[in-house]
């Protein structure tokens, strides 16, 4: 089957971003008297959407974060991703390659619309992605992983579950994919491979993902 949609996820597949906020999330929340290393905010919170850190640290410790956390922490974020962010290496190789092939993609994230427009800004993917093809869970509610931002993406590109491909880096949203009833394949970089377990296909850099899109795109395999 040739798939109809790639969908990639943000942070960590399409911008080098998951080290820059989970270090600065880790040390905010250590900073606010929930002392979080940088180890256990991969953990839990890795490719969730920002009222997941809310409930998880109202559920272990019965407070609430300030309700100004969400601002104080991307204002960290963004000013980070200005200095620091990069594109992960070789994704661009990927979108010129899906876009030469007119074959269709999105992004669909947990993050905010305007942390992926800062992100895709700070690292020129903003030319692969205009307004139809972004897409975040500001826009659905629910996270990952729920399916609701990939099912919403589909149907907003126009085209049916089973033939999209998800391309993933951590275990919620890979879950989330696969609830979505979509195959998936695990970018490795950052997530040990068992934690991927759920994902149809496992790659661990961008090049890899290029034969792969590029065989299932020319072959209609997958």
């Amino acid at each position: 089957m040739r798939y109809d949609l790639v969908i990639f996820d943000n942070d960590g597949v399409l911008v080098d971003s998951e080290p820059i906020s989970n270090r600065l999330l880790a040390a905010y929340l250590t900073e606010l008297g929930h002392p979080t290393s940088y180890e256990e905010s991969i953990r839990d919170y890795m490719g969730s959407a920002m009222h997941r850190v809310h409930e998880v640290v109202s559920e272990r410790t019965g407070r609430r974060l300030p309700e100004d956390f969400d601002d104080v922490f991307h204002a960290r974020v963004f000013a980070a991703f200005e200095r620091e962010l990069k594109a992960v290496t070789g994704v661009a190789d990927v979108l010129e390659e899906l876009a030469g092939d007119q074959v269709p993609y999105c992004v669909a994230s947990s993050g905010s619309h305007e942390r992926i427009r800062v992100g895709h800004r700070a690292t020129g993917l903003e030319r692969f992605f205009d307004d139809g093809r972004v897409f975040s869970s500001e826009d659905v509610g629910r996270g990952k992983p729920a399916p609701d931002l990939f099912l919403y993406a589909a149907e907003r590109m126009g085209v049916v579950p089973e033939r999209c491909v998800v391309v993933e880096d951590s275990p919620l949203g890979v879950q989330a994919a696969v609830a979505a009833g979509m195959d998936v394949y695990g970018f490795t970089a950052m997530t040990p491979a068992g934690k991927l377990a759920g994902a149809s296909r496992l790659f661990a850099g961008m090049g890899e993902l290029v034969d792969l899109l590029g065989s299932a795109a020319e072959r209609g395999v997958h």
